[in-house]
């Protein structure tokens, strides 16, 4: 499939962002990265991806409002949205699903996981 597969992950912490990017080009994807609410919103809105993976908790856009503006717009709406985030309470999960986030992966996360993710994802668009 090599990069036909492209993931976004806006993600303020550099280690953890890395590492991300580390994990999923292991496995062929393309992967754009951004340290900020705002500068993902802009990557997802002038590029095509087939995941976002989105923090909660960033710097000038907060995730939730990356969330909302993602799936209000029809460039982005469909676009499988997952926050990747430590807010790990009952109420920040409803919150980030009502916002529109397709999934929820809690830090820390295990590698295993996030692949799991990739490959269904991965396995539904090659069926479309």
């Amino acid at each position: 499939m090599g990069a036909s597969f492209r993931i976004l992950v806006v993600e303020d912490e550099p280690v953890i962002r890395e590492f991300v990017r580390s994990l999923l080009s292991e496995s062929e994807v393309e992967v754009e990265c951004a340290a900020t609410g705002a500068e993902g919103l802009k990557l997802a809105r002038s590029q095509t991806f087939d995941l976002i993976l989105l923090d909660v908790v960033l710097p000038q856009l907060d995730g939730i409002t990356v969330c909302r503006m993602l799936k209000a717009d029809p460039g982005t709406a469909k676009v499988p949205l997952h926050m990747l985030t430590a807010k790990a309470k009952k109420s920040d999960v409803e919150v980030a699903m009502k916002a529109g986030a397709d999934g929820y992966i809690h830090k820390p996360f295990r590698g295993a996981e996030l692949m799991d993710l990739v490959s269904t994802l991965r396995a539904r668009k090659a069926t479309t």
